[in-house]
């Protein structure tokens, strides 16, 4: 693989005249051998939403919980506003992975419990929570128990707890992980009306579409920073164009181009994404030619090709390889003849009820899939 340029060094600072509401300097926290964060060194600008990628073990969460004052730094600095982080836990509202609120009390009970530990008076709590619960639509369920709301709804829950205090600073550790696609999108509709209002947002997502909401983003591997910049920038540190390449078979054909990654300066990657390549050129006419080719040479079939510019995931698994990272996909699927099936159902369910309590969560559904069909269940959070 053709390395990155050099243009795509960590930078730090906030790149804008905003107050600077996070500070992190020289950040280190190890849990005895194990360096867990390494060196981490990055502003955060009032009013910006700042998103942090990586993969598993990279660091993020350690990172949150030194911001959040849950545990302390083994050396170096983590300020909010001016103040060391553990100061300042009551202007930080801090939304960790897993859900942590009471299962057994109510989604009222809940708000309530939460603003008196953070001292705000039952008249604000109420007022507040009437607020933010009408922002993600969840205000009809406020007598409903945390433990039988939806997945979305839970982590909409737990962060209408961390408003209620009203922080100045927002820490959203995967907040959207298992969350369905409509609630995501209001989840980042409404982190976009707080950052409007001045509230920064700090969050670590797994999901490179959620990234792009981002003001900036920070590629964080082995506990050390590796890029910052907008995604835009981060996108265009490449200085490629995308080839996304539709054949079969995928495993031929990826191990047929990746041979070519390097070859004259044309190519400078090949990544996997599912059912597809997306091939990293300098010049796309000249190098869909060469790819046409090669393939139809080694008899593999193309079935598409499309230019398009790359995605901020090109971006970070292109870092990971840079560093030497061996990015690991489970192999694609084979092919099952199931010519004799074709027709029977798979799958089938005639007039399902699923109720909880006096709740129905699942009204007289029928349906039937059959082999060799790929069926999706569209619907928001709640819908069965």
């Amino acid at each position: 693989m053709t390395p990155l340029p050099d243009d795509v060094a960590p930078q730090a600072g906030v790149g804008h005249e905003d107050p600077v509401a996070i500070r992190i300097s020289n950040l280190w926290r190890r849990y005895g051998a194990v360096e867990a964060v390494r060196g981490l060194t990055f502003d955060v600008g009032q009013g910006e939403i700042f998103g942090l990628i990586g993969p598993d073990g990279a660091g993020k969460t350690s990172t949150f919980q030194v911001l959040a004052g849950v545990m302390e730094a083994s050396s170096g600095t983590a300020e909010i506003f001016g103040r060391p982080a553990r100061e300042a836990r009551a202007n930080t509202g801090y939304l960790t992975q897993t859900f942590s609120l009471y299962p057994d009390l109510t989604v009222r009970e809940n708000l309530r419990y939460i603003g008196d530990l953070r001292a705000v008076t039952r008249g604000e709590i109420d007022r507040r929570a009437h607020r933010y619960l009408q922002m993600f639509d969840i205000d009809r369920f406020i007598d409903r128990l945390a433990g039988k709301l939806s997945g979305g709804m839970k982590q909409k829950l737990a962060l209408v707890c961390a408003l209620v205090p009203e922080p100045r600073v927002l820490l959203l550790d995967e907040p959207t992980t298992g969350v369905d696609p409509v609630s995501r999108r209001e989840f980042w509709d409404a982190l976009a009306h707080l950052a409007a209002d001045d509230l920064t947002i700090l969050v670590a997502t797994p999901y490179l579409d959620e990234a792009e909401r981002c003001h900036r983003v920070a590629l964080i591997y082995a506990g050390a920073i590796q890029q910052i910049g907008t995604p835009t920038e981060l996108r265009g540190s490449l200085g490629a164009t995308r080839l996304e390449v539709r054949t079969s078979p995928l495993g031929a054909a990826e191990q047929i181009l990746a041979g070519m990654s390097g070859s004259d300066g044309d190519f400078i990657d090949v990544q996997r994404f599912g059912d597809r390549l997306d091939v990293l050129v300098r010049d796309p006419v000249r190098a869909e030619s060469l790819v046409r080719d090669r393939l139809r040479a080694s008899g593999v079939q193309v079935e598409e090709i499309r230019v398009d510019q790359p995605l901020l995931e090109n971006t970070f698994v292109a870092r990971l390889r840079a560093l030497g990272e061996q990015v690991r996909h489970p192999p694609f699927p084979g092919r099952h003849d199931h010519q004799v099936l074709r027709g029977q159902v798979a799958i089938g369910a005639t007039n399902l009820v699923k109720e909880f309590g006096s709740f129905r969560a699942v009204n007289t559904v029928s349906v039937q899939v059959r082999y060799g069909e790929v069926y999706g269940l569209l619907g928001a959070t709640g819908a069965g």
